[in-house]
């Protein structure tokens, strides 16, 4: 799996818009881009509309295309999500890309490219805060995009108290995204292995009766008897039924995995929150959890 080169100050990064498109504007994230040194390019997809979408597939399609294929482009941001890219997905081209890779970030929706990057192209990325987030987004989230994008140290650890974690430790590539996305992408060309991997896992507005149908479906494809950890970062905005399911999202999660022993951890800040904290797909990470609090390291790792 390739790392993209880091960034460097003086570096050109481009804003474009693969899925829905945006309401407002985006000039608080350019003005943080531009203070970390970077020259940002916008997409036209960025101020296109076709009904739900930044403009019609073609235009998206385009827009991404000539990022991914411009090799002074260090970086592309994916504007805000929602849906579209998988639309897109199977008509971009790659090659060019392969040979000048570089580093793609987004996350919900995105998690269509950052799967794809990874079994097709081989590819890492930043699941992380979205430009149209940045003006909702804690310090600590953009701190943690900066040093992800710029090489520094994203080892991480937290503690929580709101469910129990599963104790243990696993090592593996860390891979993984919106549960819903991962769910719609089974079976097709930009899924993927989950064995021996760390998987990620985070949804936003989903009912309880669909999350414990999306994870019976992974299961039922054995998507999660050889994984080697589990993070769980936010379940935002839930709905329940009426009557109500009789579970919260932590314990639906758990009954699935429950037969397994590789450890699992709740409430790591990552997802469609204001404190998203930045993760590296693709890369290589040791997971180690105790009931209470978890550390994630990129580096050191030794079995």
């Amino acid at each position: 799996m390739k790392t993209p080169e880091f960034l460097k100050e003086g570096d050109k990064v481009a804003i474009v818009c693969p899925a829905s498109y945006i309401k407002g504007n985006i000039d608080i994230a350019v003005k943080v881009l531009s203070d970390w040194g970077l020259h940002v390019e916008i997409g036209k997809s960025v101020t296109s509309q076709f009904h739900q979408f930044a403009g019609t597939d073609d235009v998206r399609r385009q827009d991404l295309q000539a990022v991914l294929d411009d090799p002074d482009i260090k970086a592309i941001f994916a504007a805000r999500g929602g849906y579209g890219t998988v639309r897109i997905i199977d008509q971009l081209d790659f090659r060019k890309f392969k040979k000048h890779p570089k580093w793609i970030v987004g996350f919900s929706d995105v998690t269509v490219l950052h799967s794809h990057l990874h079994n097709k192209v081989g590819i890492c990325s930043i699941h992380g805060q979205m430009p149209k987030s940045f003006d909702e987004s804690t310090t600590a989230a953009l701190t943690s995009l900066r040093h992800a994008l710029f090489g520094k140290k994203t080892d991480f650890n937290y503690r929580q108290n709101t469910f129990p974690n599963r104790s243990g430790k696993g090592y593996g590539r860390l891979i993984g995204g919106n549960l819903a996305i991962l769910h719609s992408i089974l079976a097709s060309p930009s899924d993927g292995k989950y064995d021996n991997k760390i998987l990620f896992i985070e949804d936003v507005g989903e009912q309880h009766y669909n999350i414990d149908r999306m994870l019976w479906t992974l299961k039922r494809a054995y998507k999660l008897s050889k994984l080697q950890g589990l993070i769980v970062g936010g379940f935002t905005a839930l709905k329940d039924s009426n009557p109500p399911f009789g579970q919260r999202f932590e314990e639906i999660i758990m009954d699935k995995v429950a037969e397994y022993d590789f450890p699992v951890c709740f409430g790591f800040p990552a997802g469609h929150m204001e404190n998203n904290h930045s993760l590296i797909f693709g890369k290589e990470v040791m997971l180690k959890v105790n009931q209470k609090e978890a550390w994630l390291s990129y580096s050191d790792i030794k079995a």
